[in-house]
């Protein structure tokens, strides 16, 4: 007997999935009862019913098959052929990353200039401080009232401590290897 799946109809949809529950074995007693007096019964349901039964067996008949049992170990050897990927280290390009240090060192260097810059010189004599300078005289809400500036400035200080942190780490790297 052959299966047409195409042609299903709407009634024919409710028969099979109440058929396909009873073969599984899903549908409770009043509805096993049910379905046993309608297959005993009808001819259309007895023939689904059989039809749906040979594929339900079919099914069964198809033994599925499960990996080895060094399947894990199989894999992480054929893994362990190829090479590894190489460390950051090796495609990373060192000029870039210094340049881009050198630029933020620049900008730390380019604000110091300004802020000594806006120092007043003239007054450097007559004061008793030991660096010459007055620090209370110095306006600094000129240098640092912008919200972008500052913003850059703390970019700038968080990026340098991190160039600094990598620049310590590199070091003990190579003082551990040596």
């Amino acid at each position: 007997m052959e299966t047409n799946f195409l042609n299903t109809q709407p009634a024919d949809e409710g028969m099979e999935v109440r058929l396909w529950e009873y073969i599984d074995g899903f549908s409770n007693e009043g509805e096993k009862s049910a379905i046993e007096k309608l297959i005993a019964e009808n001819a259309e349901w007895k023939a689904k019913y059989h039809e749906l039964l040979e594929i339900h067996e079919s099914l069964n008949l198809v033994e599925l098959e499960g990996p080895s049992m060094r399947f894990t170990k199989n894999v992480m050897e054929e893994i362990a052929k190829y090479q590894i990927a190489p460390a950051t280290k090796s495609y990373i390009n060192s000029k870039i990353v210094w340049g881009i240090g050198i630029f933020f060192i620049a900008m730390i260097v380019g604000f110091l200039v300004y802020g000594f810059a806006q120092i007043d010189w003239t007054v450097a004599g007559e004061t008793k401080n030991p660096l010459g300078v007055d620090l209370t005289k110095i306006d600094y809400s000129r240098m640092f009232n912008n919200t972008l500036m500052n913003g850059i400035m703390m970019l700038n200080v968080i990026l340098g401590l991190f160039l600094f942190d990598r620049y310590l780490s590199n070091k003990n790297k190579k003082l551990k290897e040596a």
